[in-house]
């Protein structure tokens, strides 16, 4: 008579990223967990904690860790036409998350229309004021699939027409190391550029980069974003974090996750807002995995 396997009896944890261009990372959590269920029913229900490393999808999971709503904005997409974009506020209520993607994402523009040269990313900062003008101590911007390389120049000048971010304190949140002087050579083929705009991109970062109050070049982390994080960094002194370990947003959250656990039985498939609504943050009902962490600083300097 064969016996048991002990791991059959121990609950799985279930932490994916998104699938990119397909599934987002709680719909990818939810299907793995109902697979699991399907194919062992007898065991514990797994604990879902669907995770993300600051590109797009980050917002979702954050607000579904954290709790908190989405607000919207009015703003540019990468080639300057009005749209509507979300950004959320976190349940501390003293941090919001701003994703590039949303106003500035590759996704914004049509394969036809990518034009790494012209995008620009003043939506991004235009989404970063109204998340500013909410109140919160802490902006964190999700620093992924950006159709721009402008080294942020377009978020740059509407944070200042806006007259700056008051006390707002930027964070920015890059999936890859990637410094300043290399954002074109290593993206902007992705985002529409031929060898010859790579170029003329690359020399256009040079002398964004003496015009800017520091020179973010060799700092890692700035080419991010097509420059924008360099951008940032130079002018308003934002830190670069990697995306699997923000800041906490406050120390009441310093045990909270880039995640949220729950039961395969209810998969979360509601927009953002409704997530956190659906699904409060409760000490009863939510029990949070620690996968971002203040230890060991990824602020570069």
């Amino acid at each position: 008579m064969s016996r048991r396997a002990p791991w059959l009896d121990r609950q799985l944890l279930i932490a994916p990223d998104a699938f990119k261009g397909t599934l987002r990372a709680t719909e990818v959590a939810a299907a793995i967990g109902r697979g699991v269920e399907e194919a062992a029913p007898d065991r514990p229900a797994p604990d879902l904690c669907p995770v993300a490393d600051g590109g797009e999808g980050t917002m979702e999971v954050l607000l579904g860790a954290l709790g908190g709503e989405t607000a919207s904005a009015e703003v540019s997409d990468p080639l300057g036409r009005p749209i509507v974009a979300s950004f959320g506020i976190l349940g501390d209520g003293a941090t919001a998350i701003v994703e590039v993607a949303q106003a500035s994402g590759l996704d914004r523009v049509g394969p036809s229309e990518r034009d790494a040269e012209a995008a620009s990313t003043a939506g991004t900062g235009e989404l970063i004021v109204a998340a500013a003008e909410a109140g919160v101590r802490t902006v964190l911007v999700a620093a992924a699939g950006s159709a721009s390389t402008d080294a942020g120049a377009g978020a740059i000048a509407a944070i200042e027409r806006a007259g700056g971010l008051g006390d707002a304190q930027l964070v920015v949140l890059c999936d890859v190391r990637t410094p300043f002087e290399l954002a074109a050579d290593r993206f902007a083929p992705q985002k529409g550029a031929d060898a010859e705009a790579v170029r003329r991109l690359r020399t256009r970062l040079i002398s964004a980069a003496r015009r800017l109050p520091r020179d973010p070049r060799g700092v890692p982390m700035s080419g991010a974003a097509g420059g924008l994080a360099g951008g940032l960094w130079a002018t308003f002194g934002a830190r670069l974090a990697t995306g699997c370990e923000p800041p906490a947003p406050s120390s009441s959250a310093r045990a909270a996750s880039i995640g949220r656990r729950s039961r395969a039985r209810s998969p979360p498939r509601s927009p953002p807002v409704l997530v956190s609504r659906a699904c409060p943050r409760t000490r009863s009902s939510a029990r949070m995995r620690s996968i971002a962490s203040t230890r060991g600083s990824s602020t570069c300097r």
